[in-house]
């Protein structure tokens, strides 16, 4: 594990509630697919219906825009190739909206950010939970 820890966020085009059922199971297997090739470690991980959280630990070697740059690309090149829904909902082949959110677990603490995505109770695959499966959200205590 290395101690370059990101939390990274994106979201759909428009916020489209694209990512459920079966495309959010291989929009989960795509990206740990990607990680595990370039020895990113997913710490942490959940994908919503219109967005995706990931807390990572990143090799000094990988550059985080390419990260990005490839997962953003690959999941949206499988997922409009193996889903014709998605085609019709996002024509001109742009399922992520532009840009990212990303920040270092520097401005806050690892513990914080594996509260908050443990918060989002959701179906438990090593960690990495999608939205709208398994038991009800757990509200996480006021502080």
């Amino acid at each position: 594990m290395f101690t370059i820890h990101l939390h990274l966020v994106w979201i759909t085009k428009y916020r489209k509630r694209a990512l459920t059922g079966e495309v959010a199971v291989r929009v989960r297997d795509i990206i740990r697919e990607l990680c595990r090739r370039d020895e990113v470690e997913i710490l942490r991980g959940h994908v919503s219906s219109n967005h995706v959280h990931l807390f990572v630990s990143v090799p000094p070697d990988v550059t985080l825009s390419r990260l990005v740059q490839r997962l953003k690309g690959k999941t949206s090149y499988t997922l409009l190739r193996e889903f014709a829904h998605l085609r019709k909902a996002f024509w001109g082949r742009h399922l992520w909206a532009r840009g990212y959110f990303c920040c270092s677990s520097g401005n806050v603490t690892d513990e914080v950010i594996k509260a908050y995505l443990e918060s989002q109770r959701h179906e438990q695959d090593d960690g990495f939970r999608i939205e709208g499966e398994g038991p009800p959200p757990v509200e996480p205590p006021l502080s």
